[in-house]
C-alpha cells in the first residue's frame, strides 16, 4: 500500500510556513565549483541591525533546529539560517569534508548575500563551523557564540573513554540513525529527559525523510570531525565568545566545554544550563534565547561581570 502521509514532511512544511511567516525566504545560490548553498535570509536586510547567522548541527535540516529562535530574535538581526553541505538543499561535489571547507561555504553565500561582518551561533556540529569561520575570517566575525560544540575534543578522548560510543562508526550508527533502536538511543542520549514512547512508525518516518539522504557523505563529516583532531592544532580566536552547555551532555561531554574555556581563557565565557542535555536549543529554548540577546547585544568586554539568571556562569 502506497504511504499516503508523512508526519515528518508535514512538519517540515509547517517549519517552512514558520521562517516565512517571521520574515526570512528561501533562497539558493550556486558557488560556482561543483557547490550549492541554500540558505534562509530576511526579505529585506536592514543596514541598522547587526546579522546573526545560525549555524545547525548534525540530524535534521537547519529549520528543525532554528524555528523557536528566528521570530524573536528578528526583531533585532539581519537573521541568516544557512543549510551546511549535504543537508537541506545544500551540496557539493567536491571532495572536501571538512570544517574548514564548511566554514568557507557558509562565508561565500554571506558574501553572496552582500554581508561581510556578522555575529555566528553554532550548535553542536555548527559549532565547529562556527569556530571555523571565527579562525578564519577574523575580521568578519565579531562575536561567537557555541552550543555545546565539543571543538576541543581530540582523538585520544574516545580511546580514553569519554564518550558513550567506543569507535567512530558506532558514533555514526547512533548520530546518523537507519532503524528505530538506533533513533531512540539517539534520543535518549541527546536529551536529559527524553521523551519515551514515541511510536515506531513516527521513527520509521523520520528516518526516512532525514537520516537517509547523502547518508555516506554525512558519516565522512563526522570521521573528518574526529580523524588526527588534537587540541595543540585548535587555532585561538580572539572574538567575545560565548560558551553555552548542558550539565548533563551526553554527546558532548561538559569536560570539552571547560577545556574550550581553558583553551580561549579570559575571551571567553562558559556558561553551564542547569538539567539540559546535548539538545540545549529543544530544552531550554527561552534561556538560550535570552543568552543570545544579552550577549550579541552587549557592548561591554565579554570578562565584564553580568547577571544570568539562569544557568550558572564559571570564570
Amino acid at each position: 500500500m502506497a504511504k499516503c502521509f508523512s508526519f515528518t514532511a508535514t512538519r517540515d512544511w509547517c517549519f517552512r510556513y514558520s521562517f516565512s511567516n517571521a520574515g526570512l525566504r528561501s533562497s539558493t545560490t550556486d558557488l560556482g565549483d561543483g557547490t550549492v548553498m541554500h540558505v534562509w535570509a530576511p526579505k529585506a536586510h536592514i543596514e541598522s541591525k547587526p546579522t546573526l547567522v545560525l549555524i545547525h548541527g548534525i540530524g535534521a535540516n537547519a529549520m528543525w533546529q532554528w524555528n523557536d529562535f528566528v521570530s524573536p530574535l528578528m526583531s533585532r538581526f539581519n537573521v541568516y539560517v544557512p543549510d551546511l553541505l549535504f543537508f537541506g538543499d545544500s551540496y557539493t561535489t567536491r571532495p572536501e569534508r571538512s570544517e574548514q571547507f564548511q566554514a568557507q561555504c557558509v562565508m561565500r553565500v554571506m558574501e553572496a548575500h552582500g554581508v561581510t561582518v556578522m555575529n555566528v551561533v553554532g550548535i553542536s556540529y555548527g559549532g565547529f563551523v562556527g569556530y571555523s569561520m571565527a579562525a578564519q575570517f577574523k575580521e568578519r566575525v565579531e562575536k561567537l557564540v557555541l552550543c555545546c560544540a565539543g571543538v576541543c575534543l581530540e582523538d585520544k578522548d574516545m580511546d580514553e573513554g569519554m564518550f558513550k560510543v567506543k569507535s567512530v562508526d558506532e558514533a555514526v550508527s547512533i548520530l546518523l540513525p537507519q532503524k528505530p533502536d538506533k533513533m531512540r538511543e539517539l534520543m535518549k542520549i541527546s536529551f536529559h529527559k527524553p521523551v519515551k514512547g514515541v511510536p515506531t512508525c513516527f521513527l520509521n518516518d523520520f528516518i526516512h525523510e532525514m537520516c537517509t539522504e547523502y547518508f555516506q557523505e554525512r558519516k565522512e563529516l563526522i570521521q573528518a570531525l574526529h580523524k588526527d583532531r588534537k587540541l595543540s592544532d585548535l587555532p585561538k580566536i580572539n572574538q567575545p565568545t560565548l560558551i553555552l552547555w548542558g550539565e548533563y551532555d551526553q554527546i558532548f561531554p561538559l569536560e570539552l566545554g571547560h577545556r574550550l574555556k581553558s583553551h580561549l581563557g579570559d575571551n571567553a565565557e562558559l556558561v553551564i544550563l542547569k538539567n539540559a542535555g546535548h539538545a540545549i536549543n529543544v530544552e531550554k529554548t527561552k534561556e538560550l534565547s535570552k543568552y543570545f540577546k544579552s550577549f550579541l547585544t552587549d557592548s561591554l568586554p565579554p570578562s565584564k561581570p553580568r547577571n544570568y539568571s539562569n544557568g550558572c556562569k564559571t570564570d
